[in-house]
């Protein structure tokens, strides 16, 4: 069984229960065992829109600080025609313990322990597809940012029940995220103190196992090469290497800016999605906030184009 598949016969378990006008929480068993007990349960936050034409599941980034200030596209979707699903990623918010600041098993220099913490992600994206297309026939769409961005450019690669994607200031390539990243300095000290299973400690390291991340890239035929015929394991949770199986539309918003992710791994997945439209924000990381509006808008455009081809094509 590939890292990202589950069986779709464990009972799920689903519980709903209104937290406030409008939004209610969705909780279900997730299709494998966590590092920790609190991520058992997948919790998916559902902002009903009144009319809807198309569902969402969106994506927060790595950490608990963007949870709250990002579920505002969540509700400014919902507010106009499509029902949105915001799902808790593993290990964060409340499927997290007390104290975590969230996502910790994330920050890991080992790609044996990496491949797993990614693809449950992975696994929760599918599995609420599936609660979402018990629920509705409407196509299904991904909004991802940040680390959300790269859980839901490996999600469309493995998931074609979604029918199109919105990628936010995310990236490929781990050589750029892990050695040039303001946010990884932590795990590049892990780097350096623990090393992995392949002796990696430094970027030089990096490169030296990794090759050209690009012309490994390309030699990958389908989904499953890039299990067989990676050089090194962290391939196999590498955005950049699921990237050119993503044959949705997507939109693709990237920062001009942005130095949490470094401009090389934005290009350098931008390069190997096939079917993109790439808008440039004159912002930062987090400063991208300020045009969040903009960012909605296009996005909204962009679902209900796609939405209405899929329902010519059902």
């Amino acid at each position: 069984m590939l890292p990202f598949e589950y069986d779709i016969t464990t009972p799920l378990n689903l519980e709903e229960m209104a937290v406030e006008d409008g939004v209610s929480l969705i909780s279900f068993d997730a299709p494998y065992e966590p590092e920790v007990p609190q991520s058992k349960r997948v919790r998916v936050y559902y902002y009903k829109s009144e009319s809807p034409i198309a569902n969402l599941v969106f994506l927060h980034g790595i950490r608990n600080g963007n949870i709250p200030y990002l579920a505002w596209f969540a509700k400014w979707f919902s507010r106009h025609g499509i029902d949105s699903y915001y799902m808790i990623l593993p290990y964060h918010e409340k499927r997290a313990p007390d104290g975590w600041r969230g996502g910790e098993p994330f920050f890991s220099p080992s790609p044996a322990k990496c491949v797993v913490k990614f693809h449950e992600a992975v696994k929760d994206v599918r599995r609420t597809v599936d609660v979402i297309s018990m629920r509705s026939t409407l196509p299904i769409f991904i909004m991802g940012y940040s680390f959300g961005g790269m859980i839901a450019t490996m999600s469309l690669a493995v998931e074609k029940r979604l029918k199109g994607g919105v990628l936010s200031f995310t990236g490929g390539d781990w050589r750029w995220i892990n050695w040039h990243s303001p946010v990884t300095d932590e795990l590049r000290e892990m780097y350096r103190k623990e090393g992995n299973e392949f002796g990696c400690r430094s970027e030089r390291d990096c490169l030296r196992f990794r090759k050209d991340p690009l012309s490994i890239v390309e030699r990958f035929k389908k989904v499953e090469d890039i299990f067989k015929a990676s050089p090194v394991t962290c391939f196999h949770y590498d955005p950049l290497s699921f990237a050119k199986f993503v044959d949705q539309p997507i939109l693709f918003f990237k920062g001009i800016f942005d130095l949490v992710i470094p401009r090389p791994a934005t290009e350098e997945l931008i390069r190997v999605l096939p079917n993109k439209r790439v808008i440039s924000i004159p912002s930062g990381h987090k400063s991208s906030y300020f045009f969040r509006r903009f960012i909605a808008w296009l996005a909204l455009k962009f679902v209900k184009k796609h939405a209405l081809e899929a329902s010519d094509t059902q």
